[in-house]
C-alpha cells in the first residue's frame, strides 16, 4: 500500500470514526494509474460496508457524467458546439432562443435557468413535460450575453439534445459510449436501472433544519428557479424513482467510476483511447464565459459544461482543473497541469459544506504536485 493510500485511508477512517461522515469514497489517478482507492463506513439504510464499487447519488457532481457524453459526441461529429439546439430539437426555438447554440447551453449562458415555478418533485420524472416546457419558456436573457447557473436545467436541456440527436436516452448513450468502454457498467448512471437499486447507498441529511422560507427571503432568484418543491434533499434523492429517472443534472456513480471517467477525457489512461482529442480537451477546458452570474449575482466563471476549480482552499497552485462539485459535498474533477483525476463521494449530505474535502484534497496536492 502506498503511503498516499494509506494516508488518505486514515483520514477518511477518523472522520466516519469521529461521527462527522458515514461512509466515503475516494480515488485518485495519477498519469492515468489509480493510486487511491479507499473506502470507509457504511449505508446509512442498510449497514452494508461501503466498497469501491456501491454508487452513490452524488447530485451535480453527476453532470461530469452528461458533460461527457456531450463532448464524446461532439468528437464523433454528431453536432459542433456551436450548432443551434433548434437544429436538433426545432421546439427549443421558441420566444427568440433560435440562435442559441450547445456552446451555450454547456456554459450556462443559454438563458433558461429555471425549471417552472410551479413544478413538483414528481414532475422531475416526466422528462417529456420538463422538455416541452423548456422548449416552450422565454429565455431571461438573449442566450450568450449573460450568465447564469441552470441548476437542473442544464442536464434536461443537454439530455434532450443528445436524445434527439441520437435517438436514444442520454442514460443509454452514457452506457453505449462511455461506461461500457472503460468497463464502468455498473458504477456510473443518470437513470440508475431497476436491477441496480439495491446496490445503492442511501443519503443521510445531516446540519441543522433550514429554514426553506428564510433561506428563500436571502436567495429569491435561485428560489425562483430550483423552488421549494425541487430543492435537493436526502429524501428526494432516495427515492428509487428519482434514481431511476433520467435527470441528468445529478448522477449516480462511485468516485472511482467518475475519476476514471475523467482521467479518459483527459487522455491519461495507457492503451485506452481517449474520449476527446487533444485539441477538444483545449477547447473544453478554456474559460467558456466569465461574467456576474444572473443568479447568484457574483463573479463566475465556467469551462464548456465544467465549473472550474475545486471549492477547497488548497487547490493545486496554478492549476487548470475542471469538473463538478456536488451539493452534498461530493466532487469530482480533472487537474490537467498535473495529471491527477479526483474525486470524493459520501452518503451524507451536507448541503453546500465541502469540509470533508479539504484535508483529502491537501493529501493529494502535497503528495503529487
Amino acid at each position: 500500500m502506498s503511503d498516499l493510500q494509506q494516508q488518505v485511508q486514515n483520514t477518511i477512517d477518523e472522520l466516519v470514526e469521529s461521527g462527522a461522515e458515514r461512509g466515503l469514497q475516494v480515488a485518485v489517478y495519477k498519469d492515468g494509474d489509480l493510486v487511491v482507492d479507499a473506502v470507509a463506513g457504511t449505508d446509512p439504510a442498510t449497514g452494508r460496508a461501503i466498497t469501491s464499487d456501491t454508487p452513490i447519488y452524488s447530485s451535480s457532481t453527476g453532470k461530469s457524467l452528461t458533460s461527457a457524453v456531450v463532448h464524446v459526441l461532439a468528437e464523433q461529429g454528431v453536432f459542433s458546439y456551436d450548432t443551434p439546439i433548434s437544429e436538433v430539437w426545432p421546439e427549443f426555438a421558441a420566444h427568440g432562443k433560435q440562435a442559441a447554440t450547445i456552446r451555450h447551453a454547456l456554459a450556462f449562458t443559454v438563458g433558461v435557468p429555471g425549471v417552472p415555478e410551479d413544478t413538483t418533485a414528481d414532475d422531475l420524472l416526466d422528462w417529456d413535460k420538463i422538455t416541452t416546457a423548456l422548449a416552450g419558456t422565454e429565455p431571461w436573457w438573449e442566450p450568450g450575453t449573460k450568465v447564469g447557473y441552470h441548476p437542473q436545467t442544464f442536464g434536461y436541456i443537454l439530455g434532450e439534445i443528445v436524445r434527439r440527436a441520437t435517438g436514444k436516452p442520454i442514460s443509454q448513450v452514457l452506457h453505449e459510449q462511455i461506461a461500457r468502454p472503460l468497463g464502468l457498467e455498473r458504477e456510473i448512471y443518470l437513470g440508475v436501472p431497476e436491477t441496480e437499486l439495491s446496490r445503492v447507498a442511501r443519503l443521510e441529511q445531516t446540519g441543522p433544519q433550514i429554514d426553506i422560507e428564510q433561506l428563500r427571503a436571502m436567495m429569491p432568484t435561485f428560489f425562483k428557479i430550483a423552488p421549494p418543491a425541487v430543492q435537493l434533499s436526502a429524501e428526494l434523492c432516495n427515492r428509487d424513482d428519482y434514481l431511476k429517472a433520467d435527470i441528468p443534472a445529478g448522477g449516480t456513480l462511485t468516485a472511482r467510476g467518475v475519476a476514471k471517467v475523467y482521467a479518459a477525457l483527459a487522455g491519461q489512461l495507457p492503451g485506452t483511447k481517449p474520449l476527446v482529442s487533444a485539441e477538444r480537451l483545449a477547447e473544453i477546458s478554456a474559460v467558456a464565459v466569465a461574467d456576474t452570474d444572473q443568479i447568484f449575482g457574483m463573479p463566475t466563471q465556467y469551462a464548456l459544461g465544467y465549473s472550474i476549480g475545486r471549492p477547497v482552499p488548497d487547490a493545486p497552485a496554478g492549476a487548470t482543473i475542471i469538473g463538478w462539485p456536488g451539493a452534498g459535498g461530493s466532487v469530482a474533477d480533472v487537474d490537467l497541469t498535473n495529471d491527477i483525476a479526483f474525486a470524493v463521494t459520501k452518503t451524507r449530505f451536507t448541503s453546500g459544506d465541502f469540509t470533508t474535502i479539504a484535508p483529502i484534497s491537501a493529501l493529494v496536492t502535497k503528495s503529487l504536485t
